[in-house]
């Protein structure tokens, strides 16, 4: 992002509208084409539901433009989303995969300049080659070998946990244990594997007062310690590599001839992805079975159920909002005219509530026949790579859940992110009660 511009600093499209959006009119209450789902108080406020309702039932490929991000349309219908999302031909992912921002567009200026950027955010072949290089990690043989790994850990955290007494779950638990997973798949030292969900947490933060960081150079400063730090792995695996993800980009055909610093967009990714997904889907699942306890009381009740209700917590809770493409020519979306470079946001989160694929969407019901259909990872080229990988751990979490706990019971509402892409928890008190 720009240095300040004018003597003012520069906001992102997310930033401006959550500083318009703080005491905005409900979803109802404004003229339709006012509403704007860009707003981060929507999410961390727990009220964007209607907003999506009334754009699906009303207008379903909607549009905003704004000064700081001009023209962009949101696609809300389960159809329209999957369609963009399947063509990449059509509908690029080359500007960017959300709205006003790069991955690695915070360093400074020179920092960054010439990189190549993350392959989530480039079309063939350059995303199909960098993809291959690192896709080995998360292969179906390397999930059969981190499988007891997991267990092994998940079972630890579980037992650590305090009885009758409140904690935060997502410091505790889900950051814990996607940490972990994390550094074991970097090859990161153990003891700073709490860097990765700081670096996390900081990609894709909207500096406030209070906020993960304050100020965008704060979020700056940041980086530049990710760059550093990971230029020395970087240099030791050139001379001692591993099967982690950072030997894989270094040693890598399509990879290894990019400087450390180049490679910040991968690893940004491929860290929030290992990250905010599976963090928040473990957060979530214990919060959606406290707020349908039938739906707790059924898996209780039949642990085989664990698989489908892996699904469908993923499809409820759907970690990452939307996925931005950018339009390569003029063409036409339920029944609207999209322009040659306008933007799309394609919210999952609203596909996956969609009543025309999932009747009673907003409930959870952990026996949906066709809750694999969910678009959360995403749908054709850019699929999320570690999918089978998320659900694994989540899996493998419910499994050891249900052999110890008669049940996980909220304390209060969770603190949400303050984010329209991120949808997640920074906090979430609970307590448990043991076998």
């Amino acid at each position: 992002m720009s240095e300040a511009v004018s003597g003012t600093e520069y906001k992102t499209p997310e930033q401006e509208q959550a500083q318009k959006g703080a005491n905005a009119p409900g979803a109802y209450e404004q003229p339709l084409e006012d509403v704007n789902p860009l707003n981060a108080h929507l999410f961390s406020e727990n009220r964007w539901q209607e907003v999506f309702e009334r754009l699906r039932n009303e207008d379903p490929v909607h549009f905003n433009e704004i000064e700081t991000a001009g023209r962009y349309w949101s696609l809300t219908k389960y159809k329209d989303i999957k369609a963009v999302d399947a063509d990449h031909q059509r509908f690029s992912s080359a500007n960017g995969i959300t709205i006003g921002f790069k991955i690695g567009s915070d360093l400074p200026q020179g920092v960054f300049t010439g990189s190549k950027p993350p392959f989530i955010s480039q079309d063939p072949p350059g995303h199909d080659e960098q993809r291959k290089t690192v896709t080995g990690v998360v292969a179906p043989s390397n999930l059969v070998n981190l499988e007891p790994l997991i267990r092994e850990r998940t079972g630890k955290v579980l037992d650590s946990l305090p009885e009758n007494e409140t904690f935060d779950w997502v410091d505790t638990v889900s950051i814990e244990l996607t940490t972990m997973m994390l550094a074991t798949l970097f090859d990161f030292p153990f003891e700073d594997r709490r860097k990765l969900t700081r670096w996390s947490d900081v990609v894709f933060a909207i500096p406030e007062p209070g906020g993960v960081v304050e100020t965008q150079e704060e979020k700056r400063e940041e980086f530049i310690e990710c760059v550093q730090y990971f230029a020395k792995l970087w240099e030791e695996r050139k001379e001692n590599p591993g099967d982690d993800l950072v030997s894989m980009l270094v040693h890598g055909e399509a990879t290894r001839d990019m400087a450390a610093h180049e490679h910040l967009g991968n690893l940004l990714l491929l860290i929030v992805g290992g990250n905010d997904t599976t963090r928040n889907s473990m957060s979530g699942s214990v919060y959606a079975m406290n707020k349908f306890p039938e739906q707790y009381d059924k898996l209780i009740a039949n642990p085989d159920l664990i698989p489908k209700m892996v699904a469908e917590v993923i499809r409820w809770q759907t970690p990452l909002s939307y996925m931005r493409r950018t339009a390569n020519q003029d063409c036409e979306i339920g029944g609207k005219q999209i322009k040659q470079g306008d933007q799309l946001l394609m919210w999952y989160l609203s596909g996956n509530r969609d009543e025309d694929v999932f009747p009673h969407a907003n409930d959870l019901d952990i026996e949906r026949p066709n809750v694999r259909q969910h678009l959360s990872f995403g749908f054709g080229i850019h699929r999320c790579m570690g999918n089978r990988l998320a659900e694994l751990q989540l899996k493998i979490l419910w499994e050891e859940i249900l052999t110890r706990f008669e049940k996980i019971e909220i304390q209060a509402e969770p603190d949400r992110t303050f984010s329209s892409f991120v949808k997640g928890y920074t906090r979430l008190p609970v307590k448990v009660r043991r076998k």
